[in-house]
Formats: C-alpha cells, structure tokens, sequence
C-alpha cells in the first residue's frame, strides 16, 4: 500500500459538533482505491466517527486511519441480507481482523419478511457474538422502507434480544432511505441503551439535525463534507 498515507494528518479526538456523530459512507460498488484514499483523508480532516466501506476496503482504510480517533465501518451481507448466516459471520470476523472495529449487518430481510423469525435470530446473533468476542460494535440494518409496523416491531425486539449495538433504518439503496418517523419509532423500541442509526438519503444539514432531534446518535452520509460545511458557515 505504497503511498497511500504520506502527509495525512491524524486528529487525536473526533471532530466536534456534528461531525463526531457521522459515519462517512463510501458503498458506491465502482469506488476505486483511490476514492478510498481520498474519503480516508475526508474523514481525518473533519474528525468523522467512522469511514464505512466494503470489507475490500477495510485493511486499506485501516493504514490510512492508524492511530487516529476515524475508527472504520465495515458492512457485512449488504445491501439485501440474503448470504447464509455462516457467510455473514465470517465476513464480520474477517472485516474485524483487518480492522474494522464496527460492523453494519444487514438483516436476513426475506427470512423477516417471510416471518421465519428463528432465522432472523441465529444469523443476527452469530454475528453479533463474534464480533463482541472481538470487542467491535454491531449495528443491524433493518431496511425500514421495507418492512411494515409488525416487521419493524419484531427486528427491533430481536435486536434487543440478541444485544446489538445499534438498529439502523436503511441501506441507502432500497426503496426509501431514512424517516424521522422511522428514527422516533425505533428508538422508541429499543429504548436508551442502543444506538439509532440514521442512513439512507440524509444529504444536508437540516435533514441529519431533524434525525437526531428524533433519536437518532449515528447519521451514515455520503455527504458528510458537505454537512459540515454548512455546519460551519
């Protein structure tokens, strides 16, 4: 990984406001390494929470970030939650291997939305024992735009069972991002021990405000430089 740190500057604390409070999001499937590097330097500039990228990334990302307070974000049986719970689990424990130190599990959607709950529970819970083995987060992605009252109801309780870390809304690339009415219920039910993840269409500063007023404590964007600045002006 040849020259891909030199003269990056490394904040010993995340950034303030708003900043601290935003995992910096790069999914696009045509990033390049040099994206990744640029969105590495992104995220020390502003003092982001996490980078969040594929796990091709992951040890890449890790370098750049070093010691620094930007921890990386890895997902894990994105975006549709269909890979068999073995695989979700060693996707999660690699990504930690090399790095990551938060996973972003999608939930295994169809076996929720076919009501197979059981299913839903193993694959959450092996994932999220692996990688609390580890001393990394788990954040479970539900796809909120997806799922009906019932469904939502029935991922944030097994989320609780299951000791997950966070409940996020979306993965940015179903059929509707983040709601603030979707962040109030969630964080309704799951109450104040676990983390809400807003994700999925939060592209200015008024939006990823309106998320934390509803109980958001994490805002995924891709457009978090842009967030900031108007934060800043």
């Amino acid at each position: 990984m040849s020259g891909t740190s030199e003269g990056i500057a490394r904040p010993g604390i995340a950034g303030p406001g708003i900043a601290g409070r935003i995992d910096h999001t790069l999914l696009r499937a045509d990033a390049t390494a040099f994206d990744i590097d640029r969105h590495c330097r992104e995220a020390l500039e502003h003092g982001f929470a996490t980078v969040c990228v594929h796990g091709l990334w992951v040890a890449r990302c890790a370098a750049l970030l070093g010691a620094s307070a930007v921890r990386v974000a890895s997902v894990v049986g994105f975006p549709l939650g269909g890979a068999a719970p073995e695989a979700k689990r060693f996707a999660a424990r690699l990504a930690v291997e090399q790095g990551a130190s938060e996973i972003d599990l999608m939930i295994a959607l169809g076996a929720l939305k076919g009501g197979d709950l059981d299913l839903v529970r193993r694959d959450a819970d092996g994932v999220v024992r692996s990688c609390h083995e580890d001393g990394a987060i788990v954040k479970l992605i539900l796809e909120t735009g997806s799922l009906s009252l019932v469904e939502k109801e029935a991922a944030c309780r097994i989320a609780v069972e299951c000791g997950v870390d966070f409940v996020k809304t979306s993965t940015g690339f179903g059929a509707s991002g983040a709601t603030t009415d979707d962040v109030a219920l969630l964080r309704r039910l799951v109450g104040p021990a676990i983390g809400v993840k807003a994700s999925g269409g939060i592209r200015d500063l008024e939006t990823a405000r309106a998320m934390l007023r509803a109980g958001a404590t994490r805002i995924g964007t891709s457009s978090s430089p842009r967030i900031v600045a108007e934060e800043r002006s």
